[in-house]
């Protein structure tokens, strides 16, 4: 587990992405949906591809 930068994330190894929003809720997004050129904006981004195969995103107000 990494707290990273997305510019370095390789999303081939990730299954999906955890989307943390303000009020507490999440949603999640299958990488095969994702644009290759996504930008998440600013935040803060935990990888944990490697335990469980997701990438999480905390955005800005909520990091």
């Amino acid at each position: 587990m990494r707290d990273t930068d997305q510019r370095f994330l390789d999303f081939l190894a990730a299954r999906e992405i955890v989307y943390h929003l303000p009020d507490g809720y999440t949603f999640v997004i299958p990488t095969i949906a994702l644009d290759p050129g996504m930008d998440f904006g600013p935040g803060r981004i935990l990888d944990t591809t490697d335990i469980d195969g997701r990438i999480h995103y905390f955005p800005q107000g909520n990091a």
